[in-house]
């Protein structure tokens, strides 16, 4: 019996999110646990990195589960795509240590958010996109990022996971960048409150837009002012990475 670490992508416009819910509501982790099971798993859970939200996609989500699997990690990934559906995808397997836990055991997460600027709808891009008009001031886009690295409490842009928990997180990368009309905001952390991503796109675009000065973003981020309790769409977000200690995978 070994346990097995695995790199997930997925569309998530079909997905009432990551987690596994109720009976009837198709899940990321639900998909991959039926998976497993046509290969032979008796688990009852598998273990998640973090959960996505109902239309948020994923190119680097980790997994793990404990598996008697007698061929290569390979060979498991070939056998998890046979089994998994259009929308899901393993890119990858390792061994990992018994114990490694891919949530509590992750140093940082990563995720990506486009956006895009045009007046009139654009099928083809806005499955995976925010369509943003006016077009948002880059400058400002620019100038708002470099606010919220370091360590903040972020409490006026999501909600902790617990109740009582702390909203104090750790930023270590937030920048956007252009291309044609279109923007992508990364951001990297030592963890995420719950909607955080979103919020900080949506008053970003708020702010470059002119409809919320950067004063009052920066004034929230210090707790001295309320901005809208609004987000970003869901179907923008992407969960691009989460890393980890060296030692806590086996090559």
């Amino acid at each position: 019996m070994e346990r097995y670490q695995v790199i997930l992508a997925y569309d998530g416009t079909h997905f009432a999110g990551s987690q596994r819910q109720v009976p009837k509501r198709r899940t990321v982790q639900g998909e991959l646990e039926k998976a497993l099971k046509r290969i032979g798993w008796s688990g009852t859970s598998v273990l998640m990195a973090g959960r996505t939200d109902t239309g948020v996609h994923a190119s680097g989500q980790v997994a793990a589960f404990d598996l008697e699997w007698r061929h290569s990690p390979d060979d498991l990934c070939n056998a998890l795509n046979a089994n998994l559906p259009p929308d899901m995808a393993v890119s990858a397997v390792d061994v990992a240590p018994s114990d490694f836990h891919p949530r509590f055991d992750a140093a940082s997460r990563r995720y990506r958010y486009r956006l895009f600027c045009q007046p009139r709808r654009d099928p083809l891009r806005e499955r995976y996109a925010w369509r943003v008009w006016p077009a948002p001031d880059g400058e400002t886009l620019q100038s708002l990022a470099r606010l919220f690295i370091g360590r903040h409490d972020f409490a006026a842009f999501g909600s902790p996971p617990r109740k009582e928990g702390s909203a104090v997180r750790t930023v270590m990368q937030a920048g956007w960048q252009p291309h044609d009309d279109e923007w992508s905001f990364d951001v990297q952390a030592d963890a995420f409150l719950y909607h955080m991503v979103r919020r900080l796109v949506y008053v970003q675009v708020a702010a470059a837009q002119g409809n919320l000065s950067a004063e009052t973003v920066a004034r929230a981020l210090a707790g001295q002012a309320q901005i809208p309790a609004e987000l970003a769409p869901a179907r923008g977000l992407t969960l691009v990475q989460v890393t980890y200690p060296q030692n806590l995978v086996k090559s």
